[in-house]
C-alpha cells in the first residue's frame, strides 16, 4: 500500500479581504458622487447668489407733499400725513422721521428721498399755519419750498406673493447685527458655515431641557435653507444645507452673507403676501424705515426670527414682549448694551402700528387704474421683478376725505343705503391728474371697480353739453336767451313717440337759458338741443373728451347714454380747465430700482373750446349751485367759495349723479345699485350729499370771476333780459360774448330791439315742429 496523504484544512479568507475591494469601490463611487453633488451645489449657489437674487415687485407711491407759503393745507391734515408716513412725535426734533406739534406750528425733520426730479435732502423745518393754509416756512436759511417723501400705497407683486424692501448692511440700525449674532449665531464671525460647537451646545441644551428649545443652525445655514432649499425635515436636506453653507462661505464674505440674510429672512404674513427681510418688516410692523428703529423695536424683530407667527406682536402681544425682553437680556449678558439701556428698552411698549400698512388692497381702485395704465408700456415680468418705483398723483388726504364722504353720506340715508353702491373720482382741475378714486362703498375691497367700469346712464349730467353747443352760437344764444319749457312730442323709433317731462311734471313756460339749466328743465333742454342739432350735441360731448358712439336720438339730450364716473370726470374736466382737454392720468413718472429715470408721463393739453364760451358755461353751472338743484351744497360750504356743478338723475331714480368743480378740483360722485334697482334718490338727494361732504373738507379754491378776453358784462333788466341803465330797478350785470351784448337804453326803457331774440325762439319752435308727425 502506498503512503496515505493527510488532508489539510482549507485556508479561510478573512472578512476584510473578502469585502475590502467592494467597500473601496463603493467608497470611490461615494466620493465621486459627493464630488459631483458638491460641484452641482456649488454651481447652484454661484448662479443664483451672484446674479439677481430676488424678484422685487414694483412699488407705487403717492405724490410728495409740497410745502410752501400759501399752500392750502391745515395743520391737522399735515399731521395726519406725517403720521401715516411713520413720523414720531417728540418734544424737539433731532433726527429724520420726527415731528413736534405746536398750536399753530409743526416742526419736522424730513427724511429726504429720491424722485424723478432729483434728490430731496433731509432737513429740519418749521411749518407755520394760518387757518387752512401754510403761513410760512423756516429752517436753516430761507426755505421757500420743501417736500415730504411720498407714501407708498401699494405694489405689483409676483405670483408667489413675496415682497421685500432691499437694504444694505450699512443701512441697518444700531444693534441689529449684534442682536442677530447674539441670538441666532454667536460664533458667526468665527465658523466656516457650519458650527460644530453650536451643534453640540444645542444638543446639550435640548437634552437637559427634555425637548427642542434651541437649534444648531448657523445664520449661513438658515440663509441656505430659506434661499435655496425647502422646509422639508430630512437628513438629505440637512446634509445639502451643510454643504451649501460651507460653499457659500468659500465664495462670499461674511458681510455679503449677512446682508443677504437681512433681506431674505421670513418675518410675517400680510394676507396673501409673505413679508421677507428686515426692511419690509420695519414698514409692516412700525410704519418706519429700518434705519430709524430704536433698540426695543430692533429686539422685537430679531426675536420674531424664531417664529413670526408664534411671536406676532399684533396677535400674541404678551408672548412677543417676553421674547423681545429675552433678546434684550441676552444683549445685556453679552455686554452689547448696558443694564440701563436694557431696562429702558424693556419698559417700552411693543410700539407696533394697529394694522399692517402693506396690504395690497389699501387703495385697490386707484391701484387698478395704475396697473391698467402701466401695462400699456411694460410687461408683467418687468412690473413684478425689476423693483421699479412708480410715482403717481395720488393724494392720500383727499382719498381719505372722499372715502369718509361716501361712508357718512350712505350712513345718513338709513335703510335705503343697504343695497346701494358708490363711486367717486377726484382730479386736479388744471392738470387732469387723478388725485383720489373710490371704486365702491367698501374702499378696501379689490373687486368690481365702479369708478372705471360701471357704465350707467348719466341723466342730466349731459345737459351742459346741450347748452354749451348753444352758447357756441352767440348770435342766437346767450345766458338770458328766452327758451320755452313746454310739452313736446318727438319721434323715438318707428311707430313710437317720445314725450319728455320735467321731474316735477310741470311746465314753466318761457324762461332764460341759465334758469333752464339751473333748474334742470327737461322740456326746455330738449327744445334747445333739437334746435342746435342732436348730432352737434353728441359731437360736443366727444370734444369734451368722451368717445361714446351714441346714436343721434333725441333721448340722448336727457342722458340716456351711459358713461363711467371716470368718463364723466373727463367731460367736466374740460369745462373746469377753460375749454382745454387734458387726458386724465394717474402716473407721473417711473424710476428704476437704482433711481435712474426711466419714463415720464408728460402733461398734455389741447384746446377744444373757446375760453369765452366756457366762461359763460361756468357762469351757468355756478347758477346751478346758487339758484338751482345744487344749492343745498352751500349749507355746508361757505357761500364765498364759487363752485360749479350739475345734478344727474336717471329714469325711475336708478342712478344718482353729481359732477362739479372748483378752481383746483373736479369731483364726480355716483350712487346706485349693482342690480340697477331703484335708489329712490335724485342727484340732489343722493350724490350731491357725497360731493358736498367731500368738498366741505377738501378746502377748494373759489372759481375766478374775472372774465377772459372775449367776454364783457352788460346791464340788463332782470325781468325782461333786455339792456338797461345800471341805475334802473331790477337791473343786474350779465356776461356776454363780446359784440353780442345788449345796449342800454335811455332812462329805464330798453333800447335794443328784442325781435332777433324772439325770432331765435321762434326758430326753436320751427325745428321742433319738424320733429313732430
Amino acid at each position: 500500500m502506498g503512503r496515505k496523504r493527510s488532508k489539510r484544512p482549507a485556508r479561510k479568507v478573512g472578512f476584510w479581504r473578502r469585502w475590502s475591494g467592494l467597500l473601496w469601490k463603493l467608497a470611490l463611487v461615494g466620493v465621486v458622487a459627493l464630488a459631483g453633488l458638491v460641484i452641482y451645489l456649488d454651481a447652484v449657489i454661484q448662479e443664483k447668489f451672484s446674479g439677481k437674487r430676488w424678484a422685487v415687485p414694483a412699488k407705487v407711491f403717492a405724490r410728495p407733499l409740497e410745502l410752501y407759503a400759501g399752500q392750502q393745507l391745515t395743520r391737522d391734515d399735515f399731521v395726519t400725513e406725517l403720521t401715516a408716513l411713520g413720523y414720531r412725535r417728540v418734544n424737539a426734533v433731532a433726527q429724520p422721521g420726527q415731528m413736534s406739534i405746536g398750536s399753530g406750528r409743526v416742526d419736522v425733520y424730513t427724511r429726504g428721498f429720491q424722485s424723478f426730479e432729483g434728490s430731496e435732502p433731509a432737513q429740519r423745518i418749521s411749518v407755520r399755519f394760518d387757518g387752512k393754509q401754510i403761513a410760512g416756512l423756516s429752517g436753516n436759511g430761507d426755505v421757500v419750498m420743501a417736500r415730504i417723501e411720498p407714501l407708498m400705497i401699494g405694489g405689483i407683486y409676483p405670483a408667489h406673493n413675496e415682497d421685500r424692501i432691499l437694504v444694505r448692511l450699512d443701512q441697518a440700525p444700531p444693534y441689529l447685527i449684534e442682536a442677530l449674532v447674539a441670538v441666532e449665531d454667536r460664533e458667526y464671525f468665527q465658523h466656516f458655515g457650519v458650527s460644530p460647537k453650536g451643534i453640540a451646545r444645542a444638543a446639550w441644551v435640548n437634552l437637559t431641557a427634555g425637548g427642542v428649545v434651541q437649534g444648531g443652525s448657523t445664520l449661513t445655514q438658515q440663509l441656505v435653507k430659506n434661499f435655496f432649499l425647502t422646509n422639508e425635515r430630512s437628513l438629505i436636506r440637512k446634509g445639502n444645507e451643510a454643504i451649501m453653507a460651507v460653499l457659500l462661505e468659500v465664495h462670499y464674505s461674511k458681510e455679503e452673507i449677512l446682508e443677504a440674510y437681512l433681506n431674505e429672512v421670513f418675518l410675517g404674513q400680510d394676507g396673501r403676501r409673505a413679508v421677507h427681510g428686515f426692511g419690509l418688516a420695519s414698514q409692516y410692523y412700525f410704519a418706519q424705515p429700518l434705519h430709524e428703529l430704536q433698540l426695543h423695536q430692533v429686539a422685537l424683530l430679531v426675536g420674531m426670527v424664531k417664529g413670526p407667527s408664534l411671536y406676532n406682536p399684533r396677535r400674541q402681544p404678551e408672548r412677543a414682549k417676553k421674547r423681545r425682553d429675552l433678546v434684550l437680556q441676552m444683549l445685556e449678558e453679552q455686554g452689547v448694551i448696558t443694564a440701563e439701556q436694557s431696562a429702558a428698552a424693556i419698559a417700552q411698549p411693543l410700539d407696533v402700528t394697529v394694522r399692517g400698512s402693506l396690504a395690497d388692497s389699501s387703495y385697490p381702485a386707484f391701484m387698478d387704474l395704475v396697473k391698467r395704465q402701466l401695462r400699456e408700456d411694460y410687461k408683467d415680468e418687468d412690473l413684478t421683478s425689476e423693483g421699479l418705483r412708480i410715482f403717481t398723483s395720488f393724494d392720500p388726504l383727499l382719498q381719505m376725505k372722499a372715502e369718509k364722504a361716501i361712508a357718512d353720506s350712505l350712513k345718513g340715508l338709513g335703510d335705503r343705503a343697504n343695497e346701494m353702491e358708490a363711486a367717486m373720482v377726484v382730479t386736479g382741475a388744471q392738470t387732469g391728474e387723478i388725485l383720489a378714486l373710490v371704486g365702491g362703498r367698501n374702499p378696501r375691497f379689490s373687486g368690481f371697480n365702479r369708478a372705471l367700469d360701471a357704465s350707467r346712464p348719466i341723466g342730466s349730467l349731459v345737459k351742459p353739453a346741450v347748452y354749451l353747443t348753444a352758447l357756441e352760437q352767440p348770435q342766437r344764444y346767450s345766458l338770458i336767451t328766452p327758451v320755452e319749457d313746454a310739452p313736446i312730442t318727438l319721434d323715438a323709433e318707428p311707430g313710437k313717440t317720445w314725450s319728455p317731462q320735467n321731474y316735477s311734471r310741470q311746465s314753466y313756460g318761457i324762461v332764460p337759458l341759465h334758469q333752464a339749466l339751473a333748474q334742470s328743465y327737461n322740456q326746455a333742454t330738449v327744445r334747445v338741443g333739437v334746435d342746435v342739432g342732436v348730432d352737434r350735441v353728441l359731437n360736443t360731448i366727444e370734444r369734451m373728451g368722451v368717445r361714446h358712439g351714441w346714436p343721434a336720438y333725441p333721448a340722448m339730450l336727457l342722458g340716456s347714454g351711459a358713461m363711467t364716473p371716470l368718463q364723466v370726470t373727463d367731460m367736466y374736466q374740460t369745462m373746469a380747465n377753460g375749454g382745454f382737454n387734458t387726458p386724465l392720468r394717474a402716473i407721473r413718472n417711473v424710476l428704476t430700482a437704482d433711481g435712474e429715470q426711466l419714463r415720464r408721463y408728460p402733461f398734455e393739453v389741447e384746446q377744444r373750446f373757446d375760453s369765452a364760451t366756457i366762461f359763460l358755461m361756468q357762469e351757468a353751472l355756478s347758477r346751478v349751485m346758487t339758484d338751482g338743484t345744487g344749492r343745498s351744497a352751500y349749507n355746508q360750504i361757505p357761500s364765498s367759495i364759487r363752485l360749479a356743478g350739475k345734478t344727474g338723475t336717471t329714469n325711475d331714480l336708478r342712478d344718482s349723479w353729481f359732477a362739479g368743480f372748483s378752481d383746483d378740483l373736479v369731483a364726480v360722485a355716483w350712487l346706485g345699485r349693482d342690480d340697477n334697482g331703484q335708489t329712490r334718490l335724485t342727484g340732489a338727494t343722493g350724490a350731491l350729499r357725497v360731493w358736498t361732504a367731500f368738498m366741505a373738507q377738501a378746502n377748494p379754491r373759489s372759481l375766478s370771476n374775472a372774465p377772459p378776453e372775449g367776454v364783457v358784462y352788460a346791464w340788463v333788466n332782470r325781468l325782461t333780459g333786455e339792456g338797461s341803465d345800471p341805475s334802473c330797478p331790477d337791473t343786474v350785470q350779465v356776461p356776454f360774448r363780446a359784440g353780442y351784448e345788449p345796449l342800454p337804453g335811455p332812462g329805464c326803457q330798453p333800447l335794443i330791439d328784442t325781435a332777433p331774440v324772439r325770432e331765435g325762439a321762434g326758430r326753436v319752435m320751427d325745428v321742433i315742429r319738424g320733429w313732430l308727425q
